[in-house]
């Protein structure tokens, strides 16, 4: 009997130990140290571990050093990682729904983002949760622009160039391939030797991020027209999620809900300041005229056939096309 009562009284102190035990979150992220994604991450780890008391810390790992967005996806399966902040190439590959954000030149101002996001919030949210992966918050992180070596105002012009794309989407870059254009899927960790050798001289990327990885020193040249919106998260395992206490997990969502929209609204501002810093730097905006900015919707609604199904899923392309009517822009005309 005495030995049972003293296997009881090590099992419950054992049990009380892993109660006890400090959570520690393993985050990647492709944004380089220094940048605003960077900043939001760690600040939202300092307020975890404040919050909670330090039992639950956040551990970093930026700049792509863990590898590319699907990568991350892939280690988070197996435990290696236990989150990430990524972007909507990323985040497909736990809910295509989130593809809605790879249809060009649908969104031309801020307040259409945050209407059609409003209007699926709860589906983005779910289809994730159905596989596996608690998203902590939605943010944009900025307007997508083309960044070239050489000077492009038309879609005949960027036929000519050597566009990249992810590593991995293959669908792009038959997509691309098929409308004439020359893709050359890379990881972004390669993107700037990419650059310096010649194999790539044409990118879709958000300033911020073209500033931060001083990619402008070889991209020269900006198109200003807003190709796309960069749509991007911080997700959790929901292993790992659901080993955390309920009072933990409400203020790591508080905390993360109002760090993003922090960051959301200092980012929008600070796009355009990123723009006029590497304009300062030798960086030319290309402004478009009427006529070149119809050859690009015309080119992108002929190809709408391509992206339903093959980039966008069928069902999200459809329904944000049946929402596009109630987008405030929309309005506007």
């Amino acid at each position: 009997m005495n030995k049972i009562l003293i296997y009881i009284s090590i099992l419950l102190m054992l049990t009380d130990f892993s109660f006890a035990r400090k959570t520690i979150i393993k985050m990647a992220t492709l944004a380089p140290e220094g940048t605003p994604w960077y900043s939001l991450i760690a600040k939202m780890g300092e307020r975890w571990t404040e919050e909670t008391n330090g039992n639950v810390r956040l551990r970093i790992y930026p700049g792509g050093i863990v590898g590319d967005e699907r990568d991350m996806i892939r280690k988070m399966k197996i435990g290696q990682i236990h989150g990430a902040a990524i972007s909507a190439e990323g985040l497909t590959e736990i809910n295509p729904q989130y593809t809605y954000c790879f249809i060009p030149l649908l969104f031309q101002e801020y307040g259409d983002i945050d209407y059609i996001r409003d209007q699926i919030k709860d589906d983005l949210i779910s289809g994730a949760e159905k596989n596996g992966v608690k998203v902590l918050t939605m943010v944009d992180v900025g307007w997508v622009y083309w960044f070239t070596t050489n000077p492009i105002f038309t879609p005949q012009d960027l036929k000519s160039q050597k566009i990249w794309t992810w590593a991995g989407d293959y669908k792009t870059a038959k997509l691309y391939d098929e409308a004439g254009f020359n893709a050359v899927p890379l990881a972004v960790p390669d993107v700037h030797s990419s650059l310096q050798t010649g194999l790539v001289n044409a990118m879709p990327f958000p300033p911020l991020y073209v500033a931060a990885n001083q990619y402008f020193g070889i991209t020269k040249n900006m198109l200003n027209m807003k190709w796309g919106i960069l749509t991007a998260a911080l997700v959790i395992d929901l292993k790992i999620w659901n080993r955390i206490k309920p009072k933990y997990q409400k203020t790591m969502l508080k905390v993360s809900e109002e760090i993003g929209i922090e960051y959301q609204l200092n980012n929008r501002k600070e796009e355009d300041d990123a723009v006029e810093v590497m304009k300062e730097y030798g960086l030319k905006v290309n402004n478009l005229n009427q006529g070149q900015v119809d050859e690009w919707n015309e080119l992108v609604e002929s190809m709408y056939p391509l992206i339903r199904g093959n980039i966008v899923q069928e069902e999200i392309f459809d329904r944000v096309m049946d929402l596009k009517s109630g987008m405030p822009s929309m309005n506007k005309k």
